[in-house]
């Protein structure tokens, strides 16, 4: 093989560049149970944390679900533009901290950012280069049950989910992949998420993310 050849093959062969996966859908599908199966997977990379103006929930912990701040220090972030995005979700700000994000990407980490269907919408005109995939119950009538299951809501709430739902349905198209978290199957929807990853990083042209 000739150097010309030899230099051009290590020019192909360098490592893939680290991706920045959106993981989002329907709220009860369940994108934490996939971030908890990730994380005890222990692969190198970065799960981001968003801050947020709303109440902890029972179990939640400061920094590892998300960042919990008042409205005032939210919009003190806003003014100073640290974050990368933000939006009002039922009542409740909720933003991404854009360091923490950069700071992984130039170590070579993956990043996985759990959001909602909004942010990601939001997320894919800023950059392009994410990785987004959506998670969906198999049905709403599924969905409505696994919400009741974990009684974080009032009625009203669930049944705002529920009409929430069905109009992030129409937002799919944004999105590069889907997957179907059925009943029973975290596992398997977890190996999905991964495989995903793999693929990605197998592309002749990788994705640019530019913060």
């Amino acid at each position: 093989m000739t150097p010309t050849k030899n230099s051009r093959l290590a020019q192909i062969c360098q490592p893939p560049k680290p991706l920045l996966i959106l993981l989002s859908g329907l709220s009860g599908a369940g994108k934490d149970t996939v971030l908890d199966g990730l994380r005890k997977s222990k692969l190198p990379f970065y799960i981001s944390v968003s801050a947020t103006t709303r109440a902890p929930r029972a179990g939640e912990k400061e920094g590892v679900d998300y960042f919990f701040v008042s409205k005032k220090r939210f919009q003190e972030m806003i003014d100073a533009n640290e974050l990368l995005e933000w939006a009002d979700v039922y009542g409740n700000l909720y933003g991404r901290p854009r360091e923490p994000i950069k700071q992984a990407l130039q170590k070579g980490l993956d990043v996985i950012v759990r959001i909602d269907v909004q942010g990601a919408a939001a997320y894919k005109k800023l950059l392009p280069g994410a990785v987004a995939i959506f998670m969906a119950a198999p049905s709403i009538a599924e969905l409505e049950t696994r919400l009741k299951k974990r009684k974080t809501e009032t009625p009203e709430q669930l049944e705002l989910r529920l009409k929430t739902a069905e109009k992030e349905l129409d937002q799919i198209h944004i999105f590069d992949y889907i997957i179907v978290n059925r009943e029973n199957e975290a596992e398997r929807t977890i190996a999905e998420v991964q495989s995903i990853m793999t693929a990605e990083k197998c592309r002749v042209n990788q994705r640019e993310i530019k913060l």
